[in-house]
């Protein structure tokens, strides 16, 4: 038999694999990372790198660069004339409409182009996957420890001093790989004085609006706006919050700077393979995975924004321990059935042998439902913006670039608020953010877009523990560079019969109309453009949400659960029927947690880590 080239082989350098790669690196484990892009912000000459990985407010801009974008153009609607409604479709190549789905191919996965907002997911998502499997290590307690683990909390600096004397009642982490900070550019505000009135007329009507008031006043002089307080977890407070970014000194951090220096630290432990595609899991006759075979070559997934003609060539990587998948919500599920694991009618189409029949792979498909609304200002730009190019030269960069400061150190959200669509809600599921600029979805183009109008106030609806999960991942044909088949069946009525979803978008809607009516009224912004003076009544607000909504936090589609039930992975993150074969991604949650889902994912990599060292020591 051949020699393994090392222990454990992980796919994907994301929030999940990179995370768990570094880990087993530093627990001692021989690790080779596989990474179907390259290390983006090391090309030389590269059109707007490394400022739009590195300038936290470039981040859309990350997102459409041609030197890592992953372009999925998915399906919201089976319904062709359903999904023509929404303006941001495309038609794609198999001549249908679809609508823009942006995913990093390169080092650090999806942590290269994030918004970088680190939301501690709520405490029911972890004890959910405890109850459901049994396995109380799950419990939402214990998880904490892993936030603690990998966090370096650089944003309460009164609780960071208490923690060295044993007092941290907010159970932030203080000393993990991961930074995060809040930059308030102070100087700039106090010169925007329409802004400055937009902030405060928000925070007086957002915080009497949520919550009880003994308990408002409980969570502002503990969690000090701090989502991330363990206080404010426990409780799924509600209310005004800021938002901690993954930075660190104000640039970037994720998941490429913890594989690097992890790697610089033990290279002999840790083995990076850019431009490595993952083809198909190797296993021997009895479903033990052994190893990975890949093909080698840049830009050989068709996603990439400029995608190769080469065929790449076919390499194999053997583990003597174990094979973990990290390639996110689509690509895993795209993988293991690459490899005969999956829905039995899915495999046989393609022609793929059945090595193991599991019909949860690729289904279940879940995200967050968001949508905008978008009101233009009486001035023609805000003073903070004035001048700003949104690119390496302007003042607000070299500002940037020198002092680590003002508005370029931000990501463009100023505030946000978490409350519940209905109050009966158990967790609140509706996070609103007010950020500064025009951004009304993904399209080619959007970042652009984005910053082209420096006069607009946009209040972003996001919506959490979504019911749909109807939608489904699957194979468009067995070629591992096609990009696979991706439909989220928007508010199905299979899996949300009584449109609950639906309803708390529009209740969203209605709630920033009651913020932006006041501001209006003072004269701080103008005529609303979206959805516009004309959509008023409830099935007109029904309607726009349908056609408009969009989301960027894919996850669910290899869970964790009975494989009776659909389930992929059991409590240990296995997937059934095979060996030495686990996951560790955005995939394998049951249903999606919180509001944001990096910081869920980093903590999945965590777990993974701690789970896969304690089975080599035993």
């Amino acid at each position: 038999m051949r020699q393994a080239d090392c222990e454990y082989v992980v796919v994907g350098s994301g929030a999940g694999g990179g995370t768990l790669a570094a880990r087993l690196a530093e627990g001692g484990r021989r690790v080779v990372l596989l990474e179907a892009g390259g290390d983006t912000k090391a090309l030389l000459g590269a059109a707007r790198l490394p400022e739009d990985y590195d300038v936290p407010v470039f981040h859309p801009f990350a997102s459409e660069n041609e030197a890592m974008a992953w372009n999925f153009f998915v399906r919201h609607y089976d319904s062709d004339e359903e999904q023509r409604r929404d303006q941001k479709h495309r038609t794609s190549d198999d001549g249908r409409p679809a609508v823009l789905y942006p995913r990093a191919g390169t080092l650090g996965g999806c942590t290269a182009h994030n918004a970088m907002i680190f939301l501690y997911p709520h405490n029911a998502d972890w004890d959910h996957i405890a109850d459901l499997t049994g396995d109380p290590s799950w419990r939402a307690d214990r998880m904490r420890t892993y936030f603690e683990r990998l966090e370096n909390c650089r944003h309460r600096p009164l609780a960071r001093w208490l923690s060295k004397i044993g007092i941290n009642p907010t159970r932030h982490g203080w000393t993990g790989w991961l930074h995060t900070e809040y930059e308030i550019p102070g100087a700039a505000l106090e010169d925007d004085r329409p802004l400055m009135n937009v902030l405060r007329d928000c925070f007086e009507q957002g915080l009497p609006l949520v919550g009880r008031p003994i308990d408002r006043t409980r969570w502002l002089l503990e969690g000090r706006l701090d989502p991330n307080d363990w206080r404010l977890v426990k409780d799924d407070a509600v209310g005004i919050r800021y938002m901690p970014l993954t930075t660190r000194g104000h640039a970037r951090m994720g998941a490429r700077e913890r594989v690097l220096e992890t790697a610089r630290r033990y290279p002999d432990r840790l083995k990076v393979y850019l431009h490595a595609l993952a083809t198909r899991v190797l296993f021997d006759d009895q479903n033990r995975a052994i190893g990975v075979e890949y093909l080698a070559g840049e830009r050989l997934y068709r996603a990439h924004s400029r995608p190769s003609g080469e065929a790449g060539q076919r390499r194999e990587l053997r583990a003597s321990r174990e094979v973990i998948l990290a390639g996110g919500a689509f690509n895993t599920p795209q993988l293991l059935m690459l490899s005969g694991i999956g829905p039995r009618e899915v495999l046989k189409r393609h022609g793929i042998p059945v090595r193991v029949e599991l019909p949860g792979v690729g289904k279940n498909l879940q995200d967050r439902y968001e949508v905008s609304v978008i009101n233009r200002l009486t001035t023609d730009h805000w003073k903070i913006l004035e001048g700003a190019t949104f690119a390496k030269g302007d003042r607000y960069y070299e500002e940037w670039a020198k002092r680590r400061a003002g508005v370029y150190a931000t990501n463009g959200a100023v505030l946000g608020l978490i409350t519940r669509s209905v109050e009966s809600r158990e967790l609140p599921d509706l996070f609103c953010m007010v950020l500064l600029g025009n951004f009304r979805g993904y399209y080619p183009g959007y970042a652009a877009d984005c910053v082209k109008d420096l006069n607009c106030l946009t209040w972003t609806i996001l919506k959490a523990h979504t019911v749909n999960g109807a939608g489904e991942v699957t194979l468009r044909s067995p070629d591992p560079r096609d990009v696979p088949s991706v439909n989220f069946r928007y508010f199905d009525e299979r899996s949300d019969p009584n449109g609950k979803d639906l309803e708390a978008v529009v209740e969203g809607v209605k709630l920033v109309r009651m913020f932006t009516a006041r501001l209006k009224k003072d004269g701080l912004i103008g005529d609303e453009e979206l959805p516009g003076g004309d959509v008023q009544s409830e099935l007109q607000i029904r309607q726009f949400v349908r056609e408009n909504a969009w989301g960027h936090h894919a996850s669910c589609t290899c869970p964790i659960g009975p494989r009776s039930d659909g389930g992929v992975l059991g409590p240990d993150l296995r997937v059934h029927g095979t060996r030495g074969l686990r996951v560790a991604d955005a995939s394998v949650f049951p249903r999606i947690p919180g509001f944001f889902i990096v910081s869920a994912i980093y903590m999945v990599g965590e777990k993974a880590a701690d789970m896969i060292l304690a089975d080599a020591k035993s």
